[in-house]
């Protein structure tokens, strides 16, 4: 495990851009945190890395899922209002996650079983106003420390 401490919006969008920058084609990072806690704008970072524009991202949380084409393919999934597994079936979850896309999932903590088990995983807590609290669980190869 990774733990990474970020003081403000500025580190959230350096911790994205180098996330953007390091997880391969088709990975899985799965974002947990509470309300507030950052994973919609750290996903806004990603993409814009990629080369979506930023007017294309918004937090999926009606939609569930959207995806983006930039320099990279990637799907974003936002799971805080999906009800339960047969409501992930209809979106076509397992289709998603065996895709060649990235995939970035906030809320994945409801349905981990879903989940890849070589995913990437992100835990946000808040620890003040602005900062943040990153518990980072797999992907040993990513070294995200020096962002």
């Amino acid at each position: 495990m990774q733990t990474i401490d970020l003081a403000g919006e500025a580190d959230t969008d350096r911790l994205g851009r180098r996330l953007a920058e390091r997880l391969p084609d088709g990975a899985t990072l799965a974002l947990v945190g509470p309300l507030g806690a950052g994973k919609t704008r750290l996903c806004r970072a990603i993409a814009e890395t990629l080369g979506v524009p930023s007017a294309e991202i918004h937090s999926p949380t009606f939609v569930i899922v959207k995806e983006y084409h930039g320099r990279r393919e990637l799907h974003h999934l936002d799971l805080y209002r999906v009800r339960d597994d047969d409501e992930l079936d209809e979106l076509g979850l397992d289709e998603i996650l065996a895709g060649p896309t990235l995939k970035l999932i906030e809320w994945a903590d409801r349905f981990p079983h879903r989940l890849p088990h070589d995913r990437v995983e992100l835990r946000l807590t808040p620890t003040g106003a602005n900062s943040r609290r990153v518990e980072v669980f797999g992907g040993n190869e990513l070294d995200l420390r020096e962002f």
